[in-house]
């Protein structure tokens, strides 16, 4: 399965460029870096129903808290058959469901939160994880968060609310590729020892080494489920590169929130090759 997931990756990241440079605006390298993630998840990972319904019955759910990289969550979630890929090249623009960050009044079927507001994912994961035990669904809620998030104090409140409630039906994934808008998160707000932060808090830990890796990263997330319902909530820090994928956007974070010019454009295109069809 891997050679397809890697496929996908491909055209995802062609997904991810074209969309931001259509509109002069977006947040390509958190994407980019979390591509292989989101593809892992939506075509390995997740048990989820072709027919989306709003309540998530019965099936494994996700929540984008660092809802800026929605390029990367939207071209998944069309790629895995949620809506035409074609509504792509609608993203950012007025009346479209394709917001710069995720709303959910627009009925975009994947959409189970408005994200944006950094800080409050982990909170409603926790909410519907909740859910599940109360109605007896034998699923997990994965939610997934920007590094640079943790420094929101809210995070911390949902950490420890989690794991003293013994939300054990939970898998909160941390993008850390320690680059946020501003900097390093060194410079911004050294955040130490993440993994030593979740632990002291209550969660079982995991350290994916190479997030950008599939192999890796389905063998992380394999590892994640079988410690699921054994009482505490599971954290895995998932080290990965700001801007895979794309040799001119690695090694800074000057592309969290830039979008690439023609040129740049035919660069980054050049670099993945298309595999499903553009949009």
């Amino acid at each position: 399965m891997t050679h397809d997931l890697e496929s996908i990756c491909n055209q995802v990241r062609r997904d991810i460029v074209r969309m931001v440079h259509a509109q002069s605006s977006g947040h390509p390298g958190g994407s980019l870096g979390c591509a292989e993630f989101l593809v892992s998840l939506y075509f390995e990972v997740m048990k989820i129903d072709d027919d989306f319904k709003m309540d998530g019955k019965n099936e494994d759910l996700f929540f984008l808290s660092n809802g800026h990289i929605s390029p990367v969550w939207y071209s998944v979630l069309a790629r895995r058959g949620f809506f035409q890929a074609s509504e792509l090249a609608t993203f950012r623009t007025i009346n479209s469901r394709l917001q710069g960050h995720p709303t959910t009044h627009e009925g975009l079927p994947g959409i189970r939160m408005a994200s944006g507001s950094l800080g409050q994912g982990m909170s409603v994961a926790i909410g519907a994880a909740e859910t599940k035990k109360l109605n007896n669904e034998d699923n997990i809620v994965y939610s997934l968060h920007g590094d640079g998030e943790l420094q929101e104090g809210q995070v911390w409140e949902a950490a420890m609310y989690a794991s003293a409630k013994k939300i054990d039906n939970l898998i909160s994934t941390i993008d850390y590729n320690q680059k946020q808008i501003d900097g390093t998160t060194d410079d911004v707000l050294a955040l130490g020892s993440v993994e030593a932060k979740f632990e002291a808090f209550g969660w079982d830990v995991i350290t994916c080494k190479d997030g950008n890796n599939i192999s890796e990263l389905l063998k992380v997330l394999k590892d994640a489920k079988s410690r699921t319902g054994k009482g505490k909530p599971v954290c895995i820090v998932m080290h990965t590169e700001m801007g895979n994928g794309v040799d001119f956007m690695m090694g800074t974070h000057k592309w969290h929130g830039a979008a690439p010019n023609d040129e740049q454009l035919a660069s980054a295109l050049s670099q993945n090759q298309e595999t499903l069809g553009d949009f």
